[in-house]
């Protein structure tokens, strides 16, 4: 796997920037820079767990909250820019439900193949669950309602107050789970008690990781540009390309890693990775697009449609019922995937 990721990081960026000279085909160009993107995605995941590994636990968590999403993050920020609102809102919720739905079926199902029964932390999950709530639920189906209900301006300015108080609090929540209760709500090692050494040293991995971001970013430029020739060339709307197509790109590396977890039966790490990324996305990477938006053209308010809203919500209330015990298996994964099958086609279809 790591030798693929290298391949699609050595040899992508090279041939993106020559189609970018020649002006090959923007749809073939389409797959060259999303394949980038996930080589690269992958080699910061590796360096920031490295980093992770030499600061410390605590450090290492922040960290890994901090760039998770970084790949989808710059990827949109470059579509907010150009003016692709809904394909950014779009790629979020796509990346809700596939963390949510995806990430999490595929490991339940691979992990429960391997091993009939397997636990991760209860009390995680439950914290996990009401932050998924209030995130999702809450804060994104209310500014829904009241920007039918008034102008567009009053609807942004409710935006920018929802989105502060989400950062509020998932700055608060870090707090509290890795330093104000980090010894009251241990993590179970499920077994496992080998001690992780670090890939890479610290200046290596900090070297990797700004190499990797900076790569990230320039390939992502290009690809917003082809958006506009990939969905004519394959019939795909805006809402379909954001929800299924940009999310999986954005989030390949990381989606592997966590299903690579779930085999190796880390469960508590591949749910957090799953869910915790869902967490930051609602509750952190949506509100600095919101708040970003302001120094751009194009203001974003916190007002996503109906469909979006809708599979959101369902996703957040099936993985509460999936996760809330603390215990899963191959069945419980068999579900969340039917249910992102069902989602994915019906947003095709929209």
């Amino acid at each position: 796997m790591k030798r693929i990721f290298f391949l699609l990081a050595i040899i992508g960026l090279p041939l993106g920037t020559a189609g970018d000279w020649f002006r090959v085909n923007e749809t073939w160009m389409f797959i060259v820079y999303a394949l980038t993107i996930v080589g690269l995605a992958a080699y910061m995941g590796r360096a920031t767990e490295s980093i992770a590994i030499h600061a410390g636990e605590r450090i290492g968590g922040l960290l890994n909250a901090t760039f998770g999403n970084a790949a989808e993050l710059i990827i949109s920020i470059f579509a907010l820019y150009a003016g692709y609102t809904s394909i950014v809102l779009a790629s979020m919720t796509g990346a809700v439900l596939g963390n949510l739905l995806l990430v999490c079926g595929f490991s339940f199902l691979v992990g429960g193949i391997k091993k009939k029964r397997q636990s991760f932390n209860e009390h995680d999950a439950r914290h996990n669950g009401g932050m998924l709530m209030l995130g999702i639920v809450t804060a994104f189906v209310f500014p829904h309602i009241f920007a039918s209900q008034t102008s567009a301006g009053e609807a942004m300015t409710l935006s920018v107050f929802v989105a502060v108080i989400l950062m509020i609090l998932y700055i608060s929540g870090l707090i509290f789970r890795l330093v104000t209760h980090h010894s009251v709500y241990p993590g179970q090692d499920n077994g496992t008690d080998e001690e992780e050494t670090p890939e890479w040293t610290k200046g290596r991995s900090f070297l990797i990781l700004l190499s990797a971001t900076v790569g990230v970013a320039y390939m992502s430029e290009k690809l917003v540009r082809t958006f506009e020739a990939v969905g004519e060339s394959f019939g795909w709307s805006e809402l379909f390309l954001g929800v299924i197509v940009i999310a999986i790109v954005g989030n390949a590396a990381e989606h592997a890693s966590a299903i690579y977890l779930a085999y190796r039966s880390k469960l508590n790490a591949s749910v957090e990775i799953a869910v915790g990324s869902s967490i930051q996305i609602a509750m952190f990477v949506v509100p600095v697009l919101v708040l970003l938006s302001l120094a751009f053209n194009n203001h974003m308010p916190l007002v996503f449609t109906m469909p979006e809203l809708i599979a959101m919500v369902l996703a957040v209330l099936l993985s509460i019922v999936v996760t809330m015990d603390g215990d899963t298996n191959w069945f419980e994964g068999a579900m969340l995937l039917a249910a992102y099958a069902i989602l994915a086609t019906g947003f095709y279809f929209l």
